[in-house]
């Protein structure tokens, strides 16, 4: 659907407001609570009054500091925020404090005083029915992974949860087939902050969900620092029979390389693998078997990124041909000596510019997507237009079915007559040069035309 002239000009007015403690969320989930909402100011500063738009999939939530909103929308710019896993809209309103109908507002009112209660640490009188925010009973949470198709290590629920407070201590165990975990604070009130914003969410699209409680433990004895337990009080602890805790502590461990199997010219084999691997993780060297050149070896940077290649790929069809993609007992690809690889058949990616994810916390790593006959284009040159595109992926030995450009014809989505078509388009053009420094970036997208 496009907008009109007036639309553009008031979404322009939007994104030009300047700073306030009011910020205004858009494009929510339907039936999204008030507690959610709140949820995603909670780890900012304390929230100090919200107003649900339900009908229009839209809140203001208001901060108690402008400078707790500067940095709320500062961080939601690199990470995007996620509600229910659909991705929101967050930017400063034009108001610059909210007045709020206690009447028509009281559900929000008492959700928002029965939160402030818990960040005050005193015990809320809201109505019980409404939300259930006792006190926290205990600094350490109780985690359970669901719908574990990748692996979360210790380091992973560090990274996550250290947003709410300070991490102590973590250990990590199997219970009944579930990967789970112990995770203590330093303060209680951080515990519930991350219970309320981080129960449900998923890690990793449509899959990893959290599952968190409150333990009925306070405190955590931790005897080794390792990949399955740490205690970031304590970093003299030994190791046990761990590895050592300066180690990668990927559950592949040591596997950081996938093998790919499948038929292709070699000549070009190098560079539309790095483009199709690239999609999961930054390749780092390729390595063309010499006895049998239709099979290859991948050096990804880790392990979970040899792992969502492998998750990913693994029996798609490239050129009629079926991919086949297996873990490595490879840790590394190792370069040739200068002169003794006379048929080029090993290829050094670690200063690609193409890597997708060697900035901490860039969007990519949020969109991270199965292949699939939608393709996103994004870096797309002024006064490129439809036909243009079109032209440029039928060339590329596909049918384009349908075609959609963003708003702002910087971005568009492309959907090719099948997976197949839309992995070989990927490989062919991800990173062509449009001219004027301009190449287009080509991914994987969840949506359909």
């Amino acid at each position: 659907m496009e907008l009109t002239n007036g639309s553009d000009s008031k979404k322009q007015r939007l994104d030009e407001s300047p700073p306030s403690r009011v910020l205004h969320i858009r494009k929510l989930p339907n039936e999204v609570s008030e507690t959610e909402v709140i949820a995603l100011g909670l780890p900012f500063g304390k929230v100090t009054n919200i107003l649900m738009l339900k009908g229009k999939n839209q809140a203001f939530l208001e901060l108690g500091t402008e400078e707790a909103a500067i940095t709320m929308v500062n961080y939601y710019t690199a990470v995007t925020p996620q509600v229910r896993n659909t991705p929101v809209f967050i930017q400063y309103s034009n108001h610059k404090e909210l007045k709020t109908d206690s009447a028509l507002n009281q559900r929000a009112q008492a959700v928002l005083q029965a939160v402030s209660a818990v960040q005050d640490g005193s015990s809320p009188s809201s109505d019980p029915g409404v939300l259930d925010l006792a006190p926290p009973p205990s600094p350490v949470l109780r985690i359970i992974i669901d719908n574990m198709f990748y692996p979360v290590t210790l380091d992973v629920l560090q990274q996550i949860f250290s947003k709410f407070g300070t991490v102590m201590k973590i250990i990590t165990f199997t219970k009944n087939n579930q990967f789970q975990a112990l995770l203590q604070f330093s303060d209680p009130v951080n515990a519930q902050q991350a219970k309320l914003s981080l129960d449900g969410q998923n890690i990793y699209n449509s899959c990893c969900t959290l599952r968190i409680d409150f333990s009925k433990l306070v405190n955590l004895n931790v005897k080794y620092n390792n990949d399955k337990s740490r205690d970031y009080t304590r970093p003299d602890l030994p190791t046990g029979d761990g590895e050592s805790a300066s180690k990668d502590h990927s559950l592949l461990g040591k596997y950081t390389s996938v093998c790919i199997h499948l038929h292709l010219i070699h000549s070009y084999l190098r560079l539309d693998i790095h483009n199709i691997l690239g999609v999961y993780g930054d390749v780092q060297r390729v390595k063309i078997l010499y006895n049998k050149k239709d099979s290859a070896l991948i050096q990804l940077s880790d392990g979970n990124q040899a792992q969502l290649a492998m998750s990913h790929l693994n029996g798609q069809k490239v050129f009629g041909k079926v991919m086949r993609v297996t873990l490595s007992k490879h840790q590394t690809v190792a370069l040739p000596r200068e002169g003794l690889d006379d048929q080029l058949l090993t290829k050094d990616f670690s200063g690609s510019p193409l890597h997708r994810f060697k900035k901490p916390g860039s969007k990519n790593f949020q969109n991270i997507f199965p292949p699939s006959a939608t393709l996103h284009l994004s870096n797309i040159r002024d006064g490129v237009g439809e036909d243009d595109l079109r032209l440029l992926f039928s060339n590329s030995g596909g049918t384009v079915k349908a075609f959609k450009f963003f708003q702002d014809r910087k971005m568009s989505l492309i959907q090719m007559s099948s997976v197949e078509e839309a992995i070989q388009a990927l490989m062919d053009l991800h990173n062509y040069d449009m001219g004027g420094n301009h190449h287009l970036k080509v991914s994987f997208s969840k949506s359909t035309i």
